[in-house]
């Protein structure tokens, strides 16, 4: 049987290639086998194969594939049979590195385990079922029509079944019609069924020249790079970053404003996501990515009220206040363990519904496993050198794994590099320095080397006489509070435009700052001269400010020109807010103040809020926030395989050789006693006790602490308490012993 034969040649490998073995298919290794037949056992399952054949590239998977479709997984097959069927070279070793593949010591044949065939499918490599007596059939010499051969060719090309009524009867030669009668006629076809059939193996191979794979099809594809200075990459990398975080702080700001509802199935709504890609301008596939971004790096969270909605967590302030760099490292590190893919956002899925940021439909445990794959990969390019193509690396890693990421395999590799640089890790198709930092996992060395990259903040503005204000790069961060409480964006990017208004103007007021203090904001930080139409707009509009006071009775007004407090009292705010005169030049309101003071700034009115002290207050509200959620440590979590540890290699490694000793030595008589304990156990504890005052090793069968039945040699040094401990330090309880055997010499 191949399993045994696998469990002869796993027992007559080194120490070493065994361990590399159990270090490469982890899965093999827990619970420890007790010996190599156990261990064949397992790496010959198909749930087994198939997760190592995630580790083959393309080469080794086509040596592998060929193995199968030789029959090697029923008997022995030259390694010049395998090499005709591929055209070229196997590519065996990384086969027998991971014990998919083994060889008999004499001949070299070549087997693989039974479970190998349920791994690639009823057709390997695309071809049908074996028929000898078509072996070594010359199909250009056959008397085949245009038709018949462009069948062969369809079928030979895979999958090698085709569903057709012609298939329904017999049909001779000379009455057939059609090219599948004719086929089935020439006994060229396999009938399946009366509506399908089938190219067998040896025609199909004919068709294809013989060869499972086109000559030359299995070697590595070129990635052609285009060198650049890494500094150049960084500064664009940076740039990028920038815009991300620009847009990243609009949408917290639309969310602490106005929260999205959460869908009932979970997620954001459609219509939220055109809402809020037209309010933040950007395009709804990278507003996915910022939602899933925020709320990766608990920025974001879904309220647990009747009606759940995504609200900014009081991690937010402290975001926003942190440097650029910190901000953007908090965003590369969310993205990179995101357990998510938010370039699935958009699509369908297989009942036609579509796919919405945020929803659960969107998670893939193994996403940040296949993110840093692509990352590490052009971090093993050489320093500054950029793929020329996405499209080739796709192609160069399809190469090296095949199976590995499913279907969405080759989708997951252009969005990381489109998300990548989106998030300024990839520039140029190039990694950046502060990327390259952060998969070694140092966030210290990614935020400097992101701070360096990013422009130096400026620390002036150009203040132009249409009242806009010019920012020539990103702004000192006092300076940006500064101008965004005088001023609106108008547009945003490299160069950011403000545009001061009347309204801008008053809120700056609402704030505390006065005429004086906006007057030295410009003069000090514009590096042209303040336009006249700028001071006259601000002198006016103070002199309005504040004329109007307001204070909590709930809320009152005061004001020392009575003109104005009548002026108040006529219009219909009064009456809606039941504004009471309590003193020539003082108003009252059972409304809250900010209320109050908003509804008079609709009527035309400029009334500036006040605290105990006659210090102006802002009242402007600061948005929702909601409790943080605890979340992983950067890098914490992991969703590829922990590796092995020396120590329980070693350990795995000894139980093997233990059993596989216990296994192949001779022994004496054996006593047997259930597991579990049985009525008499005098014969066994006979039996130790000679073994102990003799010195003489014995046998014993037992069952583990996992509930498997395995066999040990023990040299006892003692018996006792229900306990037999032997000269290993191994202590072996006397009622997981089965049966127990002396040693013969």
């Amino acid at each position: 049987m191949p399993a045994l034969a696998l469990a002869d040649w796993l027992r007559s490998l080194s120490d070493e290639r065994l361990a590399s073995l159990l270090r490469a298919r982890r899965d093999l290794a827990t619970p420890p086998p007790s010996d190599s037949t156990v261990l064949a056992t397992r790496a010959g399952t198909p749930g087994s194969i198939a997760r190592a054949c995630e580790q083959l590239d393309s080469a080794a998977l086509s040596t592998y594939e060929a193995l199968v479709v030789a029959g090697a997984d029923t008997a022995p097959v030259p390694r010049a049979e395998l090499a005709g069927l591929l055209g070229d070279e196997p590519a065996l070793d990384a086969l027998f590195a991971l014990a998919l593949a083994w060889d008999e010591p004499d001949s070299g044949a070549l087997q693989v385990p039974p479970g190998a065939r349920d791994v690639f499918g009823p057709f390997p490599a695309g071809l049908g079922e074996s028929m000898p007596t078509l072996a070594g059939t010359d199909v250009e010499a056959l008397d085949l029509g245009d038709d018949e051969r462009a069948l062969l060719r369809t079928l030979a090309a895979g999958p090698p079944i085709g569903r057709t009524k012609d298939a329904a009867a017999d049909v001779p030669l000379a009455s057939a019609e059609t090219p599948v009668q004719k086929l089935l006629a020439r006994g060229l076809l396999i009938r399946r069924d009366p509506t399908t059939v089938e190219l067998p193996r040896e025609l199909g191979l004919a068709v294809r020249g013989g060869t499972i794979h086109p000559p030359g099809s299995l070697g590595e594809p070129d990635l052609p790079l285009h060198p650049h200075e890494q500094s150049t990459v960084d500064r664009t990398g940076a740039g990028e970053a920038m815009e991300l975080l620009r847009h990243t702080e609009a949408l917290l700001r639309a969310w602490s404003d106005a929260p999205s509802p959460v869908l009932k199935s979970g997620g954001l709504g459609v219509r939220e996501v055109k809402r809020l890609a037209k309010d933040i301008d950007v395009d709804e596939q990278r507003l996915a990515m910022l939602a899933e971004l925020a709320v990766g790096a608990g920025l974001v969270v879904a309220t647990g009220d009747a009606t759940p909605e995504w609200v900014p967590t009081t991690l937010t302030d402290s975001w926003l206040s942190s440097p650029p760099a910190i901000r953007w490292m908090t965003l590369a590190q969310a993205w990179l363990d995101l357990p998510r893919l938010p370039g699935l956002s958009g699509r369908r899925d297989d009942k036609d519904k579509a796919l919405v940021p945020l929803s659960e439909e969107l998670r893939r445990p193994n996403a940040p496993m296949l993110r840093r794959r692509v990352l590490s990969t052009l971090s093993d390019l050489p320093r500054g050198a950029g793929v020329k193509s996405v499209e080739e690396l796709v192609a160069n890693l399809a190469w090296h794994a095949p199976r590995r990421g499913g279907r969405l395999r080759d989708d997951i590799v252009r969005w990381t590099m489109s998300e990548g640089s989106a998030l300024g890790m990839v520039a140029l198709g190039a990694i950046t320095s502060a990327a390259a930092a952060l998969l070694t996992d140092d966030p210290h060395g990614a935020a400097s080397a992101m701070a360096d990259a990013m422009p130096t903040p400026v620390e002036e503005v150009l203040v132009q006489a249409d009242l806009t204000v010019v920012a020539p790069g990103p702004l000192e961060a006092d300076l940006a509070t500064e101008i965004t409480t005088v001023a609106d964006v108008e547009s945003a990017g490299h160069a950011t435009v403000y545009r001061v208004t009347e309204a801008s103007v008053r809120r700056a007021l609402d704030t505390g700052r006065t005429a004086d203090d906006l007057h030295e904001l410009f003069r000090s930080r514009s590096a042209t001269p303040v336009p006249q139409g700028l001071t006259y707009l601000i002198d006016d509009v103070a002199r309005r400010h504040g004329r109007l006071r307001g204070g909590a009775a709930a809320a009152f007004l005061r004001c020392d020109d009575e003109v104005l407090i009548a002026e108040v009292l006529a219009h219909s705010v009064a009456a809606n807010y039941e504004l009471r005169k309590i003193a020539p030049t003082v108003l009252i309101s059972p409304f809250p103040l900010a209320e109050l003071l908003d509804a008079l700034r609709a009527a035309g009115f400029t009334p500036a809020a006040e605290g105990p002290d006659g210090r102006i207050l802002d009242l402007r509200p600061s948005g929702r926030r909601v409790p943080a959620q605890r979340r992983p440590t950067a890098g914490a979590t992991s969703y590829a395989p922990a590796p092995i540890g020396d120590e329980q290699v070693s350990a795995v490694l000894a139980h093997i050789r233990a059993g596989d000793r216990a296994a192949t030595t001779r022994r004496g008589t054996t006593v047997r006693l259930p597991a579990g304990g049985g009525s008499d156990t005098s014969a066994t504890m006979a039996l130790l006790a000679q073994a102990t005052r003799e010195q003489r090793e014995v046998w014993i069968g037992f069952v583990d602490s996992h509930g498997t039945a395995t066999q040990r040699i023990v040299l006892p040094v003692r018996v006792g308490g229900g306990i037999l401990e032997g000269s290993d330090n191994e202590r072996y309880p006397l009622h997981r012993i089965t049966s127990a055997a002396l040693v013969e010499a």
